[in-house]
């Protein structure tokens, strides 16, 4: 089955560049290429692709207004590609429905697993933006409240799954951390998201913190 794909970028060069990768490989096709964000929009709800990859600044409609509305719409997931020493925009990318990110420098091999990784339904949440979501946090004065009722449904082996993937841990790093299976996880991140009626583990994240579960520099 042919992962299809559509690349939002201003900058013709790093979309066409991002364009060529994804199109050199075997299971993956750039199905339409956008240099602004209402551009992006239409593409997406023409051609409806498994994935959206989205820079998060471009002229007429910016990549989180961008995501809110393809997330919102249409069944597409989102990757941005943002570079960090320069973007503040990671918490509301999440917020708005982005299932990814990645760097502008992104080695050829990391964008490819992103995409497949993010069309198989996952979500693609490195530590780095983890620790970039907890600053993002902090900046803003987020401040979490006592847990919601909803975190009462949870077991304790699940409590403790939340707060793993809230630190940004696989599932093969929460599997060791907990000494149980790789199976036994995907079940735990399953019944968490079910049952905190969350869309993802980058959901997860956000949760975790909101919730006072997790809170910023908690290690």
């Amino acid at each position: 089955m042919t992962i299809t794909v559509v690349v939002a970028d201003d900058q013709e060069l790093v979309r066409s560049g991002f364009a060529l990768i994804v199109d050199s490989q075997p299971d993956m096709s750039v199905v339409a290429e956008a240099g602004d964000g209402r551009a992006a929009v239409e593409a997406v709800r023409t051609v409806k692709p498994d994935v959206a990859l989205l820079d998060i600044r471009m002229p007429e409609l910016d990549g989180i207004e961008a995501a809110r509305i393809i997330c919102a719409e249409t069944g597409a997931k989102v990757i941005m590609l943002t570079t960090f020493d320069q973007d503040d925009y990671v918490y509301d990318a999440l917020r708005a429905g982005a299932s990814g990110f990645l760097l502008k420098d992104v080695r050829r091999d990391d964008l490819v697993h992103a995409v497949r990784v993010v069309a198989g339904g996952e979500a693609l949440l490195a530590p780095a933006v983890t620790r970039r979501l907890v600053d993002d946090v902090v900046r803003r004065n987020v401040r979490p409240g006592p847990p919601p009722a909803a975190l009462g449904r949870l077991t304790e082996r699940e409590r403790e799954t939340l707060t793993l993937l809230g630190r940004g841990l696989s599932n093969a790093e929460i599997a060791a951390t907990l000494v149980v299976s790789e199976h036994t996880v995907k079940t735990h991140v399953s019944n968490v998201l079910t049952k905190l009626g969350l869309r993802d583990r980058v959901q997860a994240v956000i949760a975790a913190y909101e919730s006072g579960l997790l809170r910023p520099g908690a290690q």
